[in-house]
C-alpha cells in the first residue's frame, strides 16, 4: 500500500492517528446507525423501510423514472434496487412497466396511493430535525460536508457511478 506525500506529511499533533475515537469511518458508522434508528419509528406507520423511503423520495421528486435513473440517483446497483422496487410494487405504491421507446428499460411510476403517501412523508424531515436535537443549519452544513466527502470519494474511485 502506498501513500501520497500529502498523507505522509500530516501532523497529528502527537495524537495516535489510529485511535478509534479519531476515525471518520467510525463516527460515520455510528451516526448512520443512530440516524436510521431515528427514521425507523417515523417510517413504520407508513409501511416503509429506510431504503424504500429513499426510492419514494426520488420518485416524489421526479416520477416517472427509469430503474437506471433511480439507481443513479440513489447510487444503488440493480441487484440491490430490484427487491426494493418489487416490495414497493407489491405494496401498491409504484408500478413498473416496460418503456414504449426502449423495451430494455423499466419505467417506475407512482400509483395514486404512492402519491398520497407524500403528504404523510412531508412530516418526516421536521420530525427528524427535532429528534436529532441539532439545528436545521447544522444539519444543512453536515449535509454539505458529507456531499463533498462523497464527491471526493467518487473522484478517487471509491464509489461507482
Amino acid at each position: 500500500m502506498t501513500t501520497t506525500s500529502i498523507e505522509q506529511n500530516l501532523d497529528w499533533g502527537g495524537a495516535d492517528p489510529l485511535a478509534l475515537d479519531r476515525q471518520v469511518c467510525f463516527a460515520l458508522a455510528v451516526a448512520n446507525r443512530a440516524v436510521l434508528a431515528v427514521y425507523r419509528p417515523l417510517l413504520e406507520p407508513m409501511g416503509l423501510t429506510h431504503p424504500q423511503y429513499l426510492v419514494m423520495l426520488a420518485l416524489w421528486g421526479d416520477a416517472p423514472l427509469s430503474v437506471k435513473e433511480i439507481g443513479q440517483a440513489l447510487q444503488l446497483d440493480s441487484p440491490t434496487l430490484s427487491p426494493l422496487l418489487k416490495r414497493l410494487e407489491s405494496s401498491g405504491l409504484i408500478t413498473r412497466t416496460r418503456s414504449s421507446t426502449d423495451e430494455r428499460q423499466l419505467i417506475v411510476e407512482l400509483t395514486d396511493a404512492g402519491k398520497a403517501l407524500r403528504a404523510q412523508a412531508e412530516l418526516i424531515p421536521g420530525a427528524v430535525v427535532h429528534r436529532l436535537g441539532v439545528s436545521l443549519a447544522e444539519l444543512e452544513e453536515l449535509h454539505s460536508v458529507l456531499t463533498r466527502v462523497n464527491t471526493a470519494a467518487l473522484r478517487a474511485g471509491a464509489l461507482h457511478e
